[in-house]
């Protein structure tokens, strides 16, 4: 249960960040100001984050890691329901920036809860399933909170993310164990924490994420005025799209997990990345076409989401084997703030391209999306030639022997 609380809380703050996708024409009619601007809260939201959470995933905490959990999460449930009294551009920025304050405490905090609680031979799994509410977000709150917005008005997708944050703070005070057996941890120096991390391979998985999460941010926060304008897409038939969208991201998660399973997993990133870029320049082609029927729209959005949210899995498993499993806590975190850094240059790169033309964001994924692949190449190069050297080293002991 405790284990459930954590990935709640991760689903909670997660569905925060994206949340404003869906109901972006609505929100920039209030405030009065154009799509590009608007969508900026959600690149602030993201930066603020990205900005943050290293500080709590390495600093050497006093604070029980319950409390501070209990802590951020009022914070954050607060930061949402404040939406209900305002109505202005900068009281609003001013309350997402707030929201990703708190958020920078729950999310790399309950990766660490994971690792330090998660029995030695499952701490991968206790993390993959806390990492798991960062995909269900998108895959299930975000098409929630846009119908929610649909349905009742923009301010109620906040509420909506507000209530999240309460249930994750109920379910943590009533199941997260008091008696902290991470508190060893939590005495490490900076140094011990960071040094897993200080290699060449990690920080080019880093960047790897920043730029495959850039990508797909940049198509996804501007999705609702892209689709509008190629098929006629109203904030209610979103709602239904981007819920037909995840169930195309669970199956694309799915696969890949089987995928990892049976191939390296730098192999399974080249596919899906290059399926995603397939999916990006299909659109682009849509565009050139428009009007289309929202059918086919449907069906390309469901292969996009399968291809975006394959992708995760094989970056995730790639810095769990660089980093080391002792240094999966901290690997984890620093990988969830490089995805809120790629969210922010995704949303910002973004917002460029759209005020060139709206059509011109799915190329500008694809590119994005392709210099994260042609990143990873020296990491692939690596590790083939280290296997190759250690299966040479094998046949020559055998051959010895």
């Amino acid at each position: 249960m405790w284990l459930l609380a954590l990935t709640l809380a991760a689903f909670a703050v997660q569905t925060d960040d994206y949340i404003i996708i869906g109901v972006l024409p609505a929100v920039s009619n209030t405030v009065h100001l154009s799509e590009t601007a608007t969508g900026q809260l959600v690149t602030v939201y993201s930066l603020t984050y990205a900005l943050a959470a290293p500080l709590w995933a390495l600093l050497p905490v006093r604070i029980a890691r319950k409390r501070a959990l209990a802590g951020a999460l009022t914070m954050f449930s607060a930061a949402n329901f404040a939406v209900l009294l305002i109505d202005s551009y900068p009281m609003l920025m001013a309350l997402r920036i707030v929201a990703a304050l708190a958020a920078a405490v729950v999310l790399p905090s309950a990766l660490a809860a994971a690792s330090a609680e998660a029995p030695p031979e499952r701490q991968g799994r206790y993390l993959a399933t806390v990492m798991t509410g960062l995909t269900g977000a998108v895959l299930l709150g975000v098409p929630a909170g846009t119908w929610i917005g649909a349905a009742f008005g923009w301010r109620a997708t906040f509420v909506f993310g507000g209530l999240l944050g309460i249930c994750a703070l109920l379910m943590l005070v009533c199941t997260l164990p008091r008696a902290e057996s991470h508190a060893v941890e939590e005495r490490k120096t900076l140094a011990s924490m960071v040094r897993p991390l200080l290699n060449g391979a990690v920080a080019v998985i880093l960047l790897v994420t920043v730029l495959t999460v850039a990508g797909n941010l940049a198509f996804q926060t501007y999705i609702a005025p892209f689709l509008s304008e190629v098929s006629g897409v109203t904030p209610t038939a979103l709602a239904v799209l981007l819920v037909c969208s995840g169930i195309g991201g669970l199956l694309g998660t799915q696969a890949s997990g089987r995928l990892i399973d049976r191939y390296r997993p730098e192999r399974v990133f080249a596919l899906t990345s290059s399926l995603f870029c397939g999916a990006m320049l299909a659109f682009a082609g849509l565009w050139l076409v428009r009007p289309v029927p929202v059918v086919l729209t449907t069906v390309l959005l469901v292969f996009w989401s399968a291809a975006a949210w394959a992708v995760p899995p094989s970056i995730q498993t790639l810095m769990l084997a660089r980093a080391g499993r002792e240094a999966a806590g901290q690997a984890m975190a620093v990988q969830s703030s490089s995805v809120y850094i790629g969210a922010a240059l995704g949303g910002g790169v973004g917002g460029g391209v759209i005020a060139a033309g709206v059509g011109l964001i799915p190329a500008a994924a694809a590119v994005l999306a392709f210099l994260g692949l042609v990143a990873l190449l020296p990491v692939t190069r690596n590790r083939i030639a280290t296997a190759e050297t250690a299966g040479v080293a094998a046949g020559r002991e055998r051959e010895t022997t």
